[in-house]
């Protein structure tokens, strides 16, 4: 009798460890379900936002931060203001023997090219900061140097000079 109990005993043991582990693997497939379910549940509200963006745009809604942080690329045409006044200045040269009328014709272009060659510049007929500067109508410091990075409030703070340093 003693050797049944014994073994009613490991067989116990047996199922009870054989329910254990069912039990724990079904738990962590489950979990793992879980997490899986979310994570299609996230992309799922990522593709809602996106196609509501989309849709938006379709529809010509604008988002207002884009469109006042959005910045044109490189240089401008002049106006025709900007034109007959660049023109008058040539005129007033000599380079330039027509009416100003606001437009960058082939005359404008060939006096401009005139004036730069006159003045000791790149004659290529297009306006460019030195262009304007001896003309007298561009910034006085405009194509003299490279720009300057800007100054930073940090770097106004009084700080003792390297030499005075040295000389303690």
């Amino acid at each position: 009798m003693a050797a049944t109990t014994e073994t009613n005993r490991t067989l116990l043991t047996m199922r009870v460890r054989k329910a254990t582990y069912l039990a724990s693997t079904l738990l962590l497939a489950a979990g793992l379900g879980v997490f899986a379910g979310s994570g299609q549940a996230q992309s799922t509200a990522h593709k809602k936002t996106v196609s509501s963006k989309a849709r938006a745009s379709a529809h010509g809604k604008r988002n207002s931060r884009r469109s006042t942080s959005r910045r044109e690329r490189g240089q401008k045409v002049p106006t025709p203001d900007r034109i007959s006044e660049i023109q008058q200045a040539l005129a007033k040269d000599g380079s330039f023997s027509g009416k100003p009328n606001g437009k960058w014709d082939a005359s404008t272009i060939e006096a401009t090219r005139k004036f730069q060659e006159a003045h000791g510049l790149n004659p290529t007929g297009k306006l460019d900061a030195k262009t304007l500067q001896q003309l007298g109508l561009g910034s006085q410091t405009s194509g003299v140097a490279p720009p300057m990075p800007p100054v930073s409030s940090s770097s106004l703070q009084k700080t003792t000079p390297p030499q005075a340093t040295r000389q303690r």
